[in-house]
């Protein structure tokens, strides 16, 4: 098996024991990525549609760095703190692909790091 550590400066640094990505041959699975700006390391999140905003950007610059792009993703997870907004970030996500929009769940939690309100994680195929 071949596994590369796929990390970028354009995308948050890990707040934890774990990397941004794993490129595993061609199967790229990329952590939970949360609304943390990686130029100043702030959060942005004044609104739902602002974290789930970043936390694209975010995705996008991992997908990069390893030579993707959203058309690569086959599988994401969302998290949510609250199902009620569910369509907020549902209308932010999906202006982020262009038509084959991959399999996805999304699931309301209780809490998530830093508390903020929405966790995206992927797996892409390159």
């Amino acid at each position: 098996m071949n596994k590369t550590i796929i990390n970028t400066a354009s995308a948050p640094a890990p707040i934890g024991p774990y990397n941004q990505a794993i490129l595993s041959d061609n199967l790229l699975f990329i952590s939970g990525q949360i609304c943390i700006d990686p130029s100043t390391g702030n959060l942005k999140n004044k609104d739902i549609q602002e974290e789930a905003h970043q936390v694209m950007h975010n995705l996008r610059a991992i997908l990069q760095e390893a030579g993707m792009d959203f058309s690569n993703v086959v599988k994401t997870t969302i998290f949510i703190t609250d199902m009620h907004q569910f369509s907020a970030v549902n209308e932010v996500y999906g202006k982020y692909f262009e038509r084959d929009f991959p399999a996805r769940e999304t699931v309301q939690v209780s809490a998530l790091p830093k508390f903020v309100n929405v966790e995206i994680s992927m797996i892409a195929v390159k």
